[in-house]
């Protein structure tokens, strides 16, 4: 199974990352180099002045683990691989290095930065124009489901930076409406997901119509074979920034499970605890398309109000139910892994795995929602006798201690 450790072997990092390199050694010189400097703060960091207005403008004050190591280099030029786990602030990272190192005076696509999903390129296109408020930066999300004369005409009138997904980006290089020839940065934004949902071909071919001299980020929560074969063969000297799993943390989300012995017995559980649900925004997980309908279809059976996305909805669908769901004006929202990824809504303090997700890495993404950045969340996990296994390699992997969930579950939250 993907990222659990073998039965009786503990996960060693040490290990793990003298074996990567031993793979992607080269006449035994290892491949990437560490990058330990640390900045304590963003005045620290030598950043242009309207960007640091942008950034206390956004909200933040100092910056989280990723962002103290992470900024610097980038901004320096250099091929980066940061490996932080998602809602640690890895966007905010690489939207201050590539808005450091722009010509405001150049109005063409000198940064790239691709996305597995609309939803998340949305998101950093979004927190690129915040950053980038005090120095009228050009940004433009090019994604599928979007008119594509609409994304010729932007990017004829000129941007700084394009955020896209890769099939609408390729779409655009192919066509000459982005044209490549100024492009000093490339970043890919959750690359093993990126490469897990077969991406890579596409990635490659893009990479093939850039510059040779161009600067390369690479972000990722976990570093699979594939995205570690990526970063071999198209960067140079990059060095590696990672900000460990512990260090990451799950800290300040309390994890729980409940106990429910058969499948056909989670519906029930989660009606019990539906009036806790809707006091708080919470987001419900089940593993598949279908399964999403279904759990509506029921919950909204029993008078339950509730908000439902996935991917077999168009783009439009999906907008306006987000937008309904950041308002608050839905509370409980029901959806897949899909958008695990996307869902960056501040006030969410609670996630129900209705399913465990498929792989442990997928369980951070899920429930590294309801805490970003240090706020207090809740999970509550339902596992039925199938589940008990994964729930174990769970808990080795993140080396965490799932309780059972106790009955005063309101005055947690």
């Amino acid at each position: 199974m993907a990222g659990a450790a073998p039965e009786g072997s503990q996960f060693d990092a040490r290990q793990f990352d003298a074996k990567m390199n031993e793979l992607l050694s080269t006449e035994g010189q290892e491949f990437f180099t560490s990058y330990d400097e640390v900045y304590e703060s963003f005045d620290s960091m030598k950043l242009h002045e309207n960007l640091l207005r942008g950034i206390y403008a956004y909200g933040f004050e100092k910056p989280s683990a990723i962002q103290q190591r992470g900024i610097v280099p980038f901004c320096k030029g250099l091929d980066v691989i940061q490996q932080a786990q998602s809602g640690t602030g890895k966007t905010a990272t690489f939207c201050s290095g590539i808005l450091q190192q722009l010509d405001y005076d150049l109005v063409q696509c000198q940064a790239l930065v691709l996305a597995p999903t609309r939803e998340l390129a949305q998101q950093i296109e979004k927190v690129m124009r915040a950053l980038g408020d005090y120095l009228n930066v050009k940004v433009h999300a090019c994604v599928g489901g979007t008119s594509v004369r609409e994304d010729q005409r932007i990017l004829q009138a000129g941007v700084h930076v394009v955020v896209g997904t890769p099939g609408r980006v390729f779409d655009m290089l192919r066509r000459q409406s982005l044209r490549p020839d100024y492009i000093k940065m490339f970043v890919l934004d959750e690359a093993d997901e990126m490469l897990s949902r077969g991406f890579k071909d596409q990635i490659y071919d893009i990479f093939q119509l850039l510059p040779a001299k161009v600067q390369v980020g690479v972000f990722s929560a976990t570093m699979p074979p594939e995205a570690l074969e990526i970063t071999r063969k198209f960067m140079n000297k990059p060095v590696r920034i990672l900000v460990k799993r512990d260090e990451l943390t799950l800290e300040g989300i309390k994890q729980f499970y409940v106990n429910v012995e058969k499948e056909e017995w989670k519906l029930e559980t989660l009606c019990d605890l539906y009036e806790t649900l809707a006091i708080t925004q919470s987001v419900i997980f089940v593993n598949t398309r279908r399964k999403v309908d279904w759990l509506t279809d029921k919950m909204r059976g029993r008078d339950h109000t509730v908000s439902a996305t996935h991917g077999d909805m168009d783009q439009n669908t999906r907008d306006i139910i987000m937008r309904e769901f950041r308002s608050g004006s839905s509370r409980v929202l029901i959806t897949t892994d899909l958008l695990a990824r996307g869902i960056d809504v501040q006030q969410v303090s609670l996630v129900i795995n209705f399913d465990l997700p498929t792989q442990p890495e997928n369980y951070l993404h899920r429930i590294g929602r309801s805490g970003r950045f240090g706020r207090k969340g809740v999970a509550i996990n339902f596992v039925t006798k199938d589940d008990e296994r994964m729930l174990f390699d769970i808990q080795k992997f993140y080396n965490v201690q799932v309780e059972e969930l106790p009955s005063n579950i309101a005055d947690l939250l």
